[in-house]
C-alpha cells in the first residue's frame, strides 16, 4: 500500500543491511562520485611525477598515496550512506567537537609547511587538516539545531547555530584560511534561509561579511596580496595564476596530449589547488567540462531528492551538504580561471591530499545517507493536505 500511495519502494526492517541500502540509495550519484575519483587518479598520474622528482621520491609515489587515501574515503562513503538519519546525526556532532578542538589547538600544535598559514598538524607519515573534517559536522549541528527550533517549545537553535559559525569562521580568518571561512559561511547561509530566516538578518550578515573583508584586508597582508593580485589587470606570469592561466589557454578544446603539458612542471601546487589547469591544458576543454558536469549533477541531484523530503532536519543537513560540496568545487575551478581570488581550496576528490579527500568522502556518504528513499509522504503531499 505503501508503495501505490507515496511510489517509494518499501523498506522492512528485517531486511539485510546491504540489500535494504542497495535498494535505496542514489546508485547514480554514488557512480559519479567513483568517476570524479578516477578522475583525480589520472589527473594525478599527470600531475604528481613532477613534483616527485623535485622531492627525490619514486615517480608515482603520490599517485599511490592518493589511492590509498582514496580507497580510504570511498570506504568511508559507502559506511556513512549506510547509516539511518539518527547515527548521520551523532556522527556530525561529535566529528565537529573533535574538529573544532583541533581547530583551537591549532595555534599551539599546528604547523604552516612554509605557506603561511597555520592549518596542519604533523604526523610524519602524513599530515591532518582539521579544517576539512569540521565542514560536515559544522552542516550537521547547525542544521540539528534549526531544526529543533521549529518544534513547539523548541531551543533558540537558529540563534545558537550563529554563533557557533561565528565562532568556526574567527578560527579560520585567524589561521588565515579565509576560503574556508567562507565556505563555512555560505552553507550556514543556505540552511538558515531555508529554515525561514528573515531577509533582513541575511542582509545583515552580509553586511558584515563587507566589513570583515575590508579590515582583513586592513590587516592582513597575505589576504590584501591575493585581492590586489586578483583585481590587477595585468597578469604576473610567475605567479601561479599566471600558469595557470597559461596553461588553460594553451589547453583550448582537446588539449595538448596526455604527458605533454608543461605547467606541472613549473606550478608549485598543480597536483592540488590547481589540478583543473592540468586537465585543461593536457586534455583540454571537454574533461573540464566532464568534470563540471559531474559536480552539477551531483548537487542537484541530490537537492532534488531533497525537496521531497518531510523531515526538516535532513532537508537542511542535506543541502547544507550538497552546496558545501558544489561550491567548493566552484570555487576551487573559479580560482584557477580568475574570476575568484586565490584562496588555496582542493578539488573534491580529485586533489591530492588525504584531508581533503576522506573528508570529502565522508561528506558525500552523509549527503548519500539523507538523500535515500523512504517509505514517506514527500514535502508536497503535506501542503496539498494543508491546502484542502
Amino acid at each position: 500500500m505503501t508503495e501505490m500511495v507515496f511510489g517509494t519502494a518499501p523498506v522492512r526492517a528485517g531486511d539485510p543491511v546491504i540489500p535494504k541500502w542497495w535498494r535505496t540509495i542514489d546508485r547514480l550519484t554514488l557512480g559519479l562520485v567513483f568517476a570524479l575519483f578516477g578522475v583525480g587518479l589520472l589527473l594525478g598520474l599527470a600531475a604528481s611525477v613532477p613534483l616527485a622528482e623535485k622531492n627525490n621520491l619514486p615517480p608515482y609515489y603520490y599517485v599511490t598515496r592518493q589511492a590509498f587515501f582514496g580507497a580510504m574515503a570511498l570506504f568511508a562513503t559507502v559506511l556513512c550512506s549506510m547509516m539511518p538519519v539518527g547515527q548521520v546525526r551523532r556522527l556530525g556532532v561529535l566529528g565537529f567537537g573533535l574538529s573544532f578542538v583541533a581547530l583551537l589547538l591549532l595555534p599551539v600544535f599546528g604547523t604552516d609547511f612554509g605557506k603561511g598559514a597555520m592549518r596542519w598538524y604533523s604526523l610524519g607519515f602524513a599530515s591532518f587538516q582539521p579544517s576539512e573534517f569540521l565542514k560536515p559536522g559544522f552542516v550537521i549541528i547547525c542544521a540539528w539545531l534549526m531544526a529543533a527550533s521549529q518544534e513547539l517549545g523548541g531551543p533558540p537553535g537558529r540563534l545558537y547555530s550563529f554563533f557557533i559559525a561565528g565562532a568556526v569562521v574567527l578560527l579560520l580568518a585567524l589561521q588565515p584560511d579565509f576560503g574556508q571561512a567562507c565556505l563555512v559561511l555560505f552553507s550556514w547561509g543556505v540552511m538558515y534561509f531555508i529554515a525561514g530566516a528573515p531577509i533582513v538578518l541575511l542582509l545583515v550578515v552580509g553586511g558584515l561579511v563587507v566589513v570583515g573583508g575590508m579590515t582583513a584586508y586592513d590587516l592582513s597582508e597575505h589576504f590584501a596580496r591575493r585581492i590586489d593580485g586578483f583585481l590587477s589587470v595585468e597578469i604576473d606570469p610567475r605567479t601561479q595564476i599566471g600558469y595557470a592561466t597559461n596553461a588553460i589557454q594553451e589547453g583550448g578544446f582537446f588539449g595538448v596530449g596526455i604527458g605533454e603539458g608543461t605547467v606541472k612542471w613549473t606550478l608549485p601546487d598543480a597536483h592540488t589547488d590547481f589540478i583543473i589547469a592540468v586537465a585543461a591544458e593536457e586534455f583540454g576543454l571537454l574533461l573540464v567540462l566532464l568534470i563540471i558536469g559531474l559536480y552539477m549533477v551531483i548537487t542537484v541531484r541530490s537537492l532534488l531528492r531533497l525537496m521531497k523530503e518531510r523531515d526538516p532536519f535532513t532537508r537542511l543537513a542535506g543541502t547544507g551538504l550538497a552546496c558545501a560540496l558544489g561550491v567548493q568545487a566552484m570555487i576551487n575551478m573559479g580560482v584557477a580561471v580568475r574570476l575568484l581570488p586565490a584562496k588555496g581550496m582542493t578539488l573534491p576528490f580529485v586533489s591530492y591530499g588525504g584531508s581533503s579527500v576522506i573528508a570529502s568522502g565522508i561528506l558525500v556518504g552523509m549527503l548519500l545517507a539523507l538523500t535515500r528513499s523512504r517509505p514517506q509522504g514527500g514535502i508536497g503531499d503535506i501542503l496539498l493536505k494543508r491546502g484542502r
